[in-house]
């Protein structure tokens, strides 16, 4: 068996790039050990007894299900489909007030005129959700999906994909001068363009997209949504105009759930807009050492809180928890008393989790099927199964679960509506460290909370604990959204895309449109922030994109006025996180290309982003052909990476354990054995394969230049892509 150890479990073990390639297997790290205390016993925690202020009693008197009406569309929804007909369209509203409605109405009116529409989203989940409900309201013939897993029905009307593919099609557009073969594009998640990795997409899709084709915006609040309106007006040429909602259509009441089990507002009356936190609430937060809901470092008895929750009638509910790890160990800590309450709900919910992993043995056996059928909880979170994801999502949808016990990011985009979310924690991991809630994380939370059409009200109630600062809380509840920022930024998939179709004073043109240098002559602060990351005039930026291409240019991709060579134009197919270092070891045949089962492998180190110690090479437990071929890659790149660091670029450390398991994979090693040996979790490892396969379709692209690299590259998907990664739930 192997045990990949991560940065997390060891932080001693992450080194830096330059350390990497310099030493290459030769890493020194530093081990840490804690020194053992003896355990104390926790501290008792008193027994809940359900209890609830007496405003909260006349409030709980509301909930129920409101009357079965006909739909009648808001006014921002009919002003939206009115909007679009004639200008681009940018809606903000809360998350769950019916933003979708707005999509499938165009929709609609494009279909009954032959129209055609790309449907992009931030999420491959979601893009899944909205196919599956737009196969569902205008026929699946009609419907197609591209995301870099699925390709399906590709020349439909209708295309759900994610952004990243919708931008790639936009560079072979620019490329081949061919027109997008569509009549609509609606962006989803529209805010997703101030997201610091992937905003840069979004904000190229504005900047390339032909102006004959109307734009709708589909977003949560945005503070600066007439700052994006007035840019986009200014880089297309039409209006484009602004429809807000700020109105929630389920009322929210924000709860704060005392320790010994008594609820409580947790804002006092018309406080708004300075918010000012219940009596009680302010006085638990201003005492010295108050009650506490759990033993210190432990979850809390999340049987007796549900058991609170049940007493006023306030589930379903989504917890949303710090960690992974929490999320599994809250599991545990349910008790079967709800569910058994319910009878015909337990019946229901058994029967419908056998019906789904019904002849999928991995499904079947998940360590969670048995808690989740006795409890009628569930954990959801990235370190699943995509298919076992799923299989709890839909129970959720069906409302045969009490609870889910989530990590923040199943707030963003995925259609989990209960009548109330719990939240624990102030603030939330972003990939790398510990940050305070902003106002539209918060918002995106809580906007689960309450199901139209089927909650008169929604609740957020918020749990006291170590990592939760209710005054912070407090000042969320009705904050104004934050401004979205640019985050445009070079890469070299990018210069090279770019170059296929225009000349350097053209690109310096379309990074002029850029949201970025329309912020460069906003507003006084906002101007000064704007010019300070990119420069006056996008002089920065405009370095940057210099510095990438003389540097393609001396390896030979570019010339010096910009054309791409016969390397450059195969390269710029090649759309993944390290391009270069990709192409560099296709043209010197580093990568296998006789082998599809090796080269998957390959290419599952170049994808990894975890950090690793490469015992494995020394302990002589791979087999010979991988070690082979991944020191003589690794070897082979070794001046080219130093190249790209020394030029002030990155390279991706390459590790040989991720090389090894999917080496295994390919190989047909059985996936519970996998797992059993491996620091991933199943959703990691899944995702690694996932990328992969898309890294490799890339390569694929390039038969014409090498086809026998081309061909292994396809035969080593075929290898990979398998159950339980892909089922007929993904």
């Amino acid at each position: 068996m192997v045990t990949c150890v991560s940065p997390e479990h060891d932080p001693g073990r992450a080194c830096t790039f330059h350390g990497y390639w310099l030493q290459l297997a030769h890493m020194k790290t530093k081990r840490y050990h804690k020194e053992t205390k003896p355990r104390r016993r926790p501290k008792q925690i008193p027994p809940m007894k359900p209890g609830a202020d007496k405003g909260l009693l006349r409030i709980f008197e509301k909930i129920g299900v409101p009357e079965d009406k006909p739909f009648i569309p808001d006014p921002f929804q009919l002003e939206a489909i009115q909007a679009i007909q004639d200008t681009d369209c940018l809606v903000t509203a809360p998350t769950g007030a019916g933003k979708t409605w707005i999509a499938e109405e165009v929709t609609r009116k494009s279909l009954e005129k032959n129209g055609r529409i790309w449907y992009a989203t931030p999420l491959k989940a979601l893009t899944n959700s909205i196919h599956t409900r737009f196969s569902q309201l205008f026929g699946e013939k009609n419907v197609g999906i591209l995301t870099g897993d699925i390709k399906e029905n590709a020349d439909a009307a209708v295309i759900i994909g994610t952004t990243e593919i919708l931008r790639n099609q936009l560079y072979d557009a620019m490329h081949t001068g061919e027109n997008l073969n569509c009549d609509l594009i609606i962006l989803d998640e529209a805010h997703y363009l101030g997201d610091a990795e992937r905003g840069v997409v979004w904000e190229e899709i504005m900047i390339y997209l032909p102006v004959r084709i109307p734009l709708l915006l589909l977003s949560a609040t945005i503070g600066n949504s007439d700052q994006i309106a007035g840019w986009l007006t200014a880089i297309r040429g039409r209006p484009c105009r602004i429809v807000e909602n700020k109105r929630r259509p389920v009322p929210l009441h924000p709860i704060f759930f005392h320790p010994s089990g008594t609820l409580y507002p947790l804002l006092e009356k018309n406080t708004s807009p300075s918010p000012k936190l219940h009596e009680k609430v302010f006085a638990y937060a201003n005492t010295k050492n108050p009650p506490a809901i759990a033993p210190p470092g432990r979850l809390p008895d999340f049987g007796q809180i549900l058991a609170v929750m049940d007493k006023f009638d306030l589930l379903p509910a989504i917890f949303f928890l710090k960690s992974r790890a929490d999320c599994d160990q809250a599991l545990k800590l349910c008790n079967p008393d709800l569910l058994n309450k319910t009878p015909k709900k337990k019946a229901a919910l058994e029967q419908t989790l056998d019906d789904l992993v019904a002849g999928n043995p991995h499904l079947g056996d998940h360590p969670h099927r048995r808690d989740l059928a006795r409890k009628g909880c569930a954990a959801h979170h990235s370190g699943h199964l995509p298919a076992w994801k799923v299989v709890v999502e839909t129970l959720m949808a069906k409302g045969l679960l009490n609870a889910m016990f989530a990590t923040s990011t199943v707030a963003a985009g995925v259609n989990f509506p209960a009548r109330s979310v719990v939240i624990l924690n102030s603030d939330r991991f972003n990939g790398v460290d510990f940050q305070s809630l902003t106002p539209s994380e918060f918002q995106q939370m809580a906007g689960r909370a309450g199901r139209r059409g089927m909650d008169n009200i929604g609740f957020a109630l918020v749990l006291p604990g170590k990592f939760m600062d209710v005054k912070k809380i407090a000042t969320l509840v009705n904050a104004p959204a934050l401004d979205v920022d640019s985050q445009i930024k070079i890469d070299f998939s990018m210069v090279l895309n770019l170059l296929l179709s225009h000349n350097p004073d053209q690109i310096r043109t379309l990074l002029n449109n850029s949201f970025a240098s329309y912020l460069i002559t906003a507003g006084r602060k906002r101007s000064k922030a704007a010019r300070k990351r990119f420069g006056q005039d996008l002089a920065l930026l405009w370095n940057d994109f210099l510095a990438h291409m003389d540097f393609l240019a001396q390896e030979g991709f570019i010339t010096h006025d910009g054309s791409l060579t016969q390397d450059g134009l195969w390269a710029s197919k090649l759309r993944i996180d390290s391009p270069l270092l990709v192409a560099e070891g296709i043209r010197h045949n580093l990568l296998p290309d006789q082998d599809p089962a090796l080269l998957a492998a390959i290419m599952a180190a170049f994808v990894n982003e975890k950090e690793f110690k490469d015992d494995l090479l020394f302990e002589g437990a791979l087999p010979k052909r991988l070690k082979q071929s991944f020191l003589s890659v690794r070897k082979g790149l070794k001046p080219f990476a130093l190249k790209l660091l020394s030029s002030g670029f990155s390279a991706p450390n390459l590790f040989v354990q991720p090389a090894f398991l999917m080496y295994s994979w390919a190989h047909d090693t059985p996936w519970e054995d996998l797992m059993a040996g491996s620091d991933y979790a199943e959703g990691d490892f899944a995702r690694l394969i996932l990328r992969t396969a898309e890294n490799l379709r890339q390569i694929a692209k390039i038969d014409q230049s090498f086809p026998r690299v081309a061909l292994a590259a396809k035969q080593a998907i075929d290898l990979i892509l398998k159950e339980p990664v892909i089922t007929q739930y993904h």
